[in-house]
């Protein structure tokens, strides 16, 4: 079974920074691409930022800029590095995997507390 385990979350001031990290068990290459959803209180699940394991990232409009995901193969982790964060930053951070078969399935972590005080 695949395991997500993310770490880093916390609480920062308002233009402060904070680097997530989510470590996946196995090998980072059995998937088609990794990457961050967020939640906050009483709203849907959206996407931050994906990387896929042969193309460019992405990041949802908001967070252009001041967010960047990566990854270290060797490591089998993925990395989102969080600057200039905003009050509206707030949010329950999920780290995803998605596997490469055709009927492909998504794996979840646990899931970080990101808090952005003004």
């Amino acid at each position: 079974q695949v395991q997500l385990v993310e770490s880093g979350g916390g609480l920062v001031q308002a233009g402060g920074s904070l680097r997530l990290s989510c470590a996946v068990s196995g090998s980072i290459f059995s998937f088609s691409a990794m990457g961050w959803y967020r939640q906050a209180p009483g709203k849907q699940r959206v996407l931050v930022a994906v990387i896929p394991s042969g193309g460019n990232t992405n990041y949802t409009g908001s967070v252009k800029g001041r967010f960047t995901i990566s990854r270290d193969n060797a490591k089998n982790t993925v990395y989102l590095q969080m600057n200039s964060l905003k009050p509206e930053d707030t949010a329950v951070y999920y780290c995803y995997a998605l596997t490469r078969e055709v009927n492909a399935r998504y794996f979840w972590g646990q899931g970080t507390q990101v808090t952005v005080s003004s």
